[in-house]
C-alpha cells in the first residue's frame, strides 16, 4: 500500500451495532487518500469480526490488537503503525459527514503547520439528546466558528475528540499520545494549547456524535469530574499561573471546595471569595470566605472561578471585564 496522506486512528471496543455506520461513512468520503488504523481494545462482542470483514474488502484498513489496555494505549498502538502526514482520530460509534476529511485536509494544506483543523459537531441519539449535551454542542460550535476554542479551555474540553486533524509534526511536538492523564482528549487539547497550535475557524458541520447510555464517556471513572478538575489545575499551574500574582478562588460550591482542598494540599496561597451573602465571613478548611470586592485590593490578581450558576457567571464576567481584566489571562472559568 502506498503511503496515505491521512491516518485515521480508531480505537474500538464493543461497538458492533454502530461500526457499520461508522466505517461506511469513512469509505464514502469525498476524499480517499487515507488509511485506517483500527485497534481492538479487548472487545467481547463481534466488533473484531466486523472490522476484519471491512479490512478484507479494503486494503486501506489495518486491524490491530491493543498492545495495552484502554483508549490511551489503543491510540498509541494505532499511532505507532500510522504513516500519514496528517493525523485524525475517529470514534467507532460515530459518523463522519461525507466531506469531512476533504475539508480538514484542505484546511491544513491552506494554513500550513502550526494549525489545528476542526469541525462543528452534532449529537444524535435514538433516545433523544439531553439538554446537557445540547448545551455543550452549542457552546463548542460557537467557539469553533470563530477559532476561539482556547479562550474557554478551562471550562470544558474545547477540542472535540473525534473531530480534529493535525500535521504529524505538530502532534509530535505536542507529545502525541504519550501522556497517561485522563480524560485523554482534554489532556491533548491542553497540549495543543501549550504548543500554540492555531484553531482554524469553520462553519462546517463535519461530525455526528452518537450518544447512548453505555458510552465510555458516561460509564468510565476516567471521565468523572475529579479527573477534569485535576487536569485543569495541573495545566493552569503549568501554563498560565503567574507566581508573582496573588491567586483568588471565586466560589464556595462543591467544585470550589474541592479545588480549595487541592490548593491547600499543594501549599499554594490563595484568597477565597464569593458573591453568596450566606457564606461570606465563614471559616472553611481554615480559610476565611471574603466578599468578592476584596479582589479590588489585590494587584494583578489571577482569579479562578468555580461558580456553576449561568446567571452568576455572566455577572462575574461582566464585573471583571468592567475592571479591565482579560479572560484566560486575569480570570479563568473552571466551570
Amino acid at each position: 500500500m502506498n503511503k496515505s496522506s491521512t491516518s485515521i486512528l480508531i480505537p474500538f471496543k464493543n461497538t458492533a451495532e454502530f461500526l457499520p455506520d461508522c466505517m461506511q461513512s469513512i469509505i464514502d468520503q469525498t476524499y480517499d487518500d487515507w488509511e485506517i488504523l483500527a485497534v481492538n481494545d479487548h472487545s467481547t462482542d463481534n466488533s473484531l469480526d466486523i472490522m476484519h470483514s471491512y479490512a478484507q474488502k479494503e486494503t486501506r484498513i489495518k486491524v490491530l490488537k491493543n498492545e495495552g489496555k484502554g483508549i490511551i494505549q489503543a491510540l498509541r498502538t494505532a499511532y505507532s503503525h500510522s504513516k500519514g502526514t496528517y493525523i485524525t482520530r475517529m470514534d467507532s460509534d460515530d459518523i463522519m459527514s461525507p466531506n469531512k476529511l476533504e475539508i480538514m485536509v484542505n484546511s491544513l494544506k491552506a494554513h500550513g503547520q502550526g494549525h489545528l483543523a476542526l469541525g462543528k459537531v452534532k449529537y444524535f441519539s435514538k433516545d433523544g439528546v439531553g439538554d446537557g449535551y445540547k448545551s455543550y454542542e452549542k457552546w463548542l460550535n460557537r467557539l469553533t466558528e470563530k477559532g476561539l476554542n482556547y479562550s474557554e479551555i478551562y471550562k470544558e474540553c474545547v477540542i472535540p475528540s473525534p473531530c480534529w486533524m493535525v500535521h504529524r509534526n505538530d502532534l509530535e511536538k505536542a507529545g502525541s499520545f504519550s501522556s497517561n492523564r485522563y480524560p485523554e482528549d482534554y489532556d491533548l487539547a491542553f497540549r495543543f494549547y501549550e504548543q500554540g497550535l492555531k484553531c482554524v475557524p469553520t462553519n462546517e458541520l463535519l461530525h455526528y456524535w452518537r450518544d447512548y447510555g453505555h458510552r465510555t464517556s458516561r460509564t468510565s471513572e476516567h471521565y468523572a469530574q475529579n479527573y477534569f478538575l485535576d487536569i485543569k489545575l495541573h495545566y493552569f499551574l503549568q501554563l498560565d499561573h503567574d507566581n508573582k500574582s496573588p491567586l483568588v478562588l471565586w466560589g464556595a460550591g462543591n467544585k470550589g471546595k474541592t479545588l480549595a482542598k487541592k490548593l491547600l494540599k499543594k501549599n499554594i496561597a490563595f484568597t477565597w471569595v464569593c458573591n453568596n451573602s450566606n457564606k461570606i465571613g465563614l471559616d472553611i478548611y481554615g480559610k476565611r470566605m471574603d466578599h468578592y470586592l476584596e479582589i479590588n485590593k489585590l494587584q494583578k490578581a489571577q482569579i479562578i472561578i468555580t461558580v456553576a450558576n449561568k446567571e452568576a457567571q455572566e455577572f462575574i464576567k461582566d464585573h471583571l471585564l468592567a475592571q479591565g481584566k482579560k479572560t484566560v489571562q486575569d480570570f479563568f472559568f473552571f466551570c
